[in-house]
């Protein structure tokens, strides 16, 4: 059997779903095929025992093209956002202290010393140049301020959006603001207020959401929308490009195997199963994509008796420098965060563990992971009783890693694609993991696609 189709999306994640809907909404004759059981990837919410658990990402920046699409699904009505002013805090010395959250509560906090304060006011009137090469995070931060304020707010900051390493990030491909920022201004301050200036249209408030029933109900949302132009469990396992320019696009499921022709081939898949299909086509992409990293990260949910817990639990959560010498990455507070998560008189609190600084943590079994999990954080928190629920997740390549050279490698493989019009790439290791992130790079993607189609 053989199907034709204006647009193959291959791979059902938030990237694949965001622009095979908004190609479909173009009038495009779209099929987005995943081989998983269900589309979403790591977006993944589900109801144990009255605690409502995000497998995957806890909450997601409310990006105005986000919020357009939401309301575009029908949907807006059912966003959440947390408390604006929830506090966050950082381990240190063994206690939760808050970070500030504005420059006069940085100056006058007790986290960073006077040292480190002074080469932030040095940042403020003086002027740096960047290195020529790419530089690390933490060479970065070392070069600009101090290692106190690596190791103190940067280095956890960096795990808990990327579960990365500060050694190997690249400040100009994972903070690409930071190095527009030095290089235009020759200040991180200035030169952050200078693109706050000059961002066309209205400021808007940065706020923390999520959905009544989780954040999964973005991804039904699209997958409902889309229908019958969605297939699960199906494979790709082979792409030829034809004489006149489309693609012969191979897809098998457990039972059968069948033929699309495509005049264009959208990839929104991790960066190994890109590399192994696309090799098909000219081997370059197998070089380029495949050295790209991923961390592993356990997401771990344990439920416990309000009554059971000494602290508060008032605010976002805590992250920890690996100076603490703990395993986890950090932790949220769910249950203080957003209603409906939890059952009347509990807590819910996520737990990070793993990472690129501890890769053999995915390798520890569930029963492992949570009782990890309780013993680092039931002294931080007062707990007197072991948890009354636990779940946990291994996502064993859970986050790309914009490790040093990532900029060079994207240039190197845009240039190649340039080579084989009708092939497109859309998801997280292009412009950032973040949701907000993909949906806008793949609603990018979607308007490069629908421009070729008209």
């Amino acid at each position: 059997m053989t199907r034709h189709a204006q647009a193959l999306v291959v791979g059902g994640g938030i990237s694949g779903l965001t622009c095979a809907y908004s190609l479909q909404k173009a009038g495009a004759e779209v099929l987005l095929v995943e081989a998983s059981p269900r589309p979403g990837g790591v977006i993944n919410s589900v109801r144990r025992d009255g605690f409502l658990l995000e497998l995957g990402p806890q909450s997601f920046s409310g990006t105005s093209q986000l919020r357009a699409l939401c309301t575009d699904l029908g949907i807006a009505d059912q966003l959440l956002e947390a408390p604006a002013r929830a506090p966050r805090y950082v381990l240190i010395d063994g206690k939760l202290e808050a970070v500030p959250m504005s420059p006069p509560a940085f100056f006058t906090s007790k986290l960073i010393n006077g040292s480190t304060k002074w080469a932030l006011a040095r940042d403020i009137f003086g002027k740096s140049t960047p290195p020529d090469g790419d530089e690390s995070v933490a060479a970065f931060v070392r070069r600009k301020f101090s290692d106190q304020l690596l190791d103190r707010l940067v280095g956890p900051f960096v795990s808990g959006v990327y579960a990365g390493d500060p050694e190997k990030l690249s400040v100009r491909s994972a903070f690409p603001m930071l190095y527009e920022a030095e290089t235009a201004s020759g200040s991180i301050v200035r030169g952050m207020f200078r693109v706050a200036k000059n961002k066309k249209g209205p400021r808007e408030r940065p706020t923390l959401n999520t959905f009544r029933e989780g954040n999964e109900t973005l991804v039904r949302a699209l997958s409902n929308k889309l229908g019958s132009a969605t297939l699960t469990q199906t494979s790709v396992t082979k792409i030829d490009k034809q004489n006149d320019g489309s693609f012969a696009v191979t897809l098998e499921t457990s039972r059968s195997s069948e033929s699309v022709i495509a005049k264009r081939v959208i990839f929104a898949t991790p960066t190994q199963v890109t590399a192994n299909l696309l090799s098909q086509l000219d081997s370059a992409f197998g070089s380029l994509l495949a050295p790209v990293e991923y961390a592993a990260v356990a997401v771990v949910s344990l439920g416990y008796r309000k009554s059971d817990v000494g602290h508060s639990l008032d605010g976002f959560g805590f992250l920890v420098p690996r100076s603490a010498g703990l395993r986890i990455l950090g932790t949220v507070w769910n249950s203080s965060l957003f209603p409906g998560r939890a059952p009347d008189g509990q807590a819910l609190l996520t737990t990070f563990v793993g990472g690129a600084t501890d890769p053999s943590a995915a390798k520890l079994s569930a029963e492992e992971l949570s009782g990890l999990v309780h013993r680092e954080i039931a002294p931080l928190l007062g707990i007197k009783s072991d948890p009354a629920f636990c779940s946990a997740t291994i996502w064993p390549r859970a986050l790309p890693q914009y490790n040093l050279g990532h900029g060079e490698r994207l240039a190197s493989l845009a240039k190649n694609l340039s080579r084989f019009p009708g092939i497109f790439l859309t998801g997280n290791y292009l412009r950032g993991p973040a949701i907000g992130s993909c949906v806008e790079q793949a609603l990018a993607v979607a308007d490069e696609v629908k421009a070729t189609v008209r």
